[in-house]
C-alpha cells in the first residue's frame, strides 16, 4: 500500500524530477508516482499540487517535501547509504550535490533535457563549455578518490542521483569529454534505475512532446 505520493513531470525533459525520483527509488520508499505533463514550464496543475508551484514533490509519512536535495537528504535519513559513510567523504559528496544545485546555469540553458533525442556538437556555447569543464573536474577528483564506477565508489548514491540529468545531456548532446567521463556516464546509463526512466519516457504519449525540447536550437 502506498504511503504517499510522489509528484514529478515529464520524464524525457524533467531533469529535476529526475532527480527526486532516484533519491525515492533508491531509498525504496513505496508512493504512488503522479506525473503531470508540463509545458516548458510550471503548468497550473503542477502549480495546484504542489507547495511551490514546482516538480518533484513528496509527501510520505506525513512529511511534505519539495526541491529535489531536500528530497535526497529526506531519503537519506530513511536509507542512510545514500551519502557515503565516511565523513569527510559525506561532506564531499554534499558539496558537489549542493554546487550541482545550485550552478551550472550555463549548461542546463544550452543543453535542455531531452532524453530521447541526440543532438550531437550542438549547443556548445562558452558558458555551457565552461560548466562541462567544471563538471568534468568535479567528476575526475570524486571517481580518482573513490575508484568508482560511481562518484563515491561501488553505490549509486545521492550525489550520483543529483548529476544524472547531466549524463543524460551528455548522451543528448554528446560534447567533446575525456575517457573518464565518458566512462562515468555510461556507468549511469547502465544502472537500473535509469534504464527503467528511459523506457518509461519512451512509453509517454507522443501528446506530451513540446516542440521546443524536440530540435536542436538554430546556429
Amino acid at each position: 500500500m502506498a504511503e504517499g505520493r510522489l509528484v514529478i513531470g515529464t520524464k524525457m525533459y524533467s531533469s529535476w524530477s529526475l532527480r527526486g525520483w532516484l533519491a525515492v527509488r533508491l531509498a525504496g520508499l513505496a508512493v504512488e508516482e503522479v506525473v503531470i505533463p508540463l509545458a516548458g514550464g510550471a503548468t497550473e496543475a503542477v502549480k495546484q499540487a504542489t507547495p511551490a508551484g514546482l516538480v518533484p514533490y513528496l509527501e510520505h509519512g506525513g512529511a511534505r517535501i519539495w526541491e529535489s536535495l531536500a528530497i535526497a537528504e529526506y531519503c537519506a535519513e530513511l536509507a542512510p547509504g545514500l551519502w557515503p559513510a565516511d565523513r569527510a567523504a559525506r561532506a564531499h559528496a554534499r558539496s558537489i550535490a549542493a554546487e550541482m544545485h545550485a550552478g551550472f546555469r550555463g549548461l542546463r540553458m544550452a543543453m535542455p533535457m531531452s532524453i530521447l533525442n541526440r543532438f550531437p556538437g550542438q549547443g556548445r556555447t562558452p558558458e555551457a563549455l565552461a560548466d562541462i569543464a567544471r563538471i568534468e573536474a568535479i567528476w575526475r577528483e570524486a571517481l580518482e578518490k573513490s575508484g568508482g564506477p560511481f562518484l563515491f565508489g561501488e553505490a549509486f548514491g545521492a550525489a550520483d542521483a543529483m548529476f544524472a540529468p547531466v549524463a543524460c545531456r551528455f548522451l543528448t548532446w554528446e560534447p567533446a569529454l575525456a575517457e573518464v567521463s565518458r566512462a562515468y556516464v555510461q556507468a549511469v546509463r547502465a544502472h537500473p534505475l535509469m534504464r527503467r526512466w528511459y523506457d518509461e519516457a519512451a512509453a509517454e504519449p507522443a501528446a506530451w512532446r513540446l516542440d521546443k525540447y524536440e530540435q536542436a536550437p538554430s546556429a
